[in-house]
């Protein structure tokens, strides 16, 4: 069977920006995903005016319905992923008014618990040789310098399971609700604790990769795509969705028998400390 890659939140910004790098540098199919159907044709439409080969699944991460139907299609179609980039997420902008609990569970929902069910349903699908990405953030290390000794320690520890992890960024969840997250350890950002969340379950799930298939050769990774023009970001971003989507390629396109990176934040195409 063909090889196949997986670009979740891709029909705009640094998502459709790695699809179409990907067109151009992975040899198998590539698929653009989105929430929407009509935005994710209309983005595989743009792409093949450039002389783009994508195709479209549609894939609400928020919705487990539609992760278990895509999951299904592609053990299926393909027998498989070669290549799984967890790019879907969002953030409130700085003005915005909404109740800082409100964006707390909304920001935590699809960055964290809902990427973490992507990985749940499609890690089993990851190939020999796969490679899976995580679009995570800066922001997650600044925040995660920002939470109390304690927390750090744990987010930080090699032996922190993704059982115990759910378990701290519902605690943030539900201290948000009562207005105790900072008396709890937490910055007032839900949007960087969810990156953190995010970055550290890449650490733990790249562990489990090596211990459950240590000869199946799959690389793991979370990375910053740096700050970029997106409809998230805003006009102001120093680099464009084309500069953005570099280090998450490159992470996906990792040679056949490349042993590292995996299990780290990675930045510019560099493991950064975490």
């Amino acid at each position: 069977m063909s090889k196949v890659a997986v670009v979740t939140g891709s029909n705009k910004g640094i998502g459709l920006a790695v699809v179409g790098a990907l067109c151009q540098q992975f040899e198998g199919d590539v698929f653009l995903t989105a929430r929407d159907q009509g935005r994710g044709q209309e983005a595989v439409t743009s792409l093949a005016s450039q002389g783009l080969d994508a195709k479209f699944h549609q894939l609400d991460i928020d919705d487990p319905s539609s992760v278990t139907a895509a999951a299904a299609f592609f053990k299926e179609t393909y027998g498989g992923v070669d290549v799984l980039i967890n790019n879907a997420g969002i953030a409130f902008k700085g003005a915005d008014t909404t109740p800082f609990s409100v964006q707390a569970q909304v920001t935590l929902k699809t960055n964290f618990f809902s990427t973490r069910n992507m990985l749940t349903h499609f890690l089993p699908l990851i190939r020999r040789g796969g490679r899976v990405v995580n679009v995570s953030s800066f922001v997650g290390s600044r925040t995660l310098n920002q939470c109390s000794p304690a927390l750090q320690q744990r987010f930080r520890s090699d032996d922190i399971t993704e059982e115990e992890l759910g378990g701290l960024m519902q605690q943030f969840v539900d201290q948000t609700q009562k207005g105790e997250h900072k008396r709890g350890g937490w910055p007032e950002t839900a949007y960087g604790v969810s990156k953190t969340g995010l970055t550290t379950l890449s650490m733990i799930l790249a562990r489990r990769l090596s211990e459950e298939r240590p000869t199946d050769g799959i690389l793991l990774n979370a990375c910053c795509p740096g700050w970029v023009r997106t409809d998230m970001a805003g006009p102001k971003a120093p680099k464009s969705p084309d500069e953005g989507a570099v280090t998450p390629v490159y992470l996906a396109m990792l040679p056949p028998g490349a042993t590292e990176p995996h299990g780290k934040f990675v930045s510019d195409k560099r493991v950064q400390e975490w």
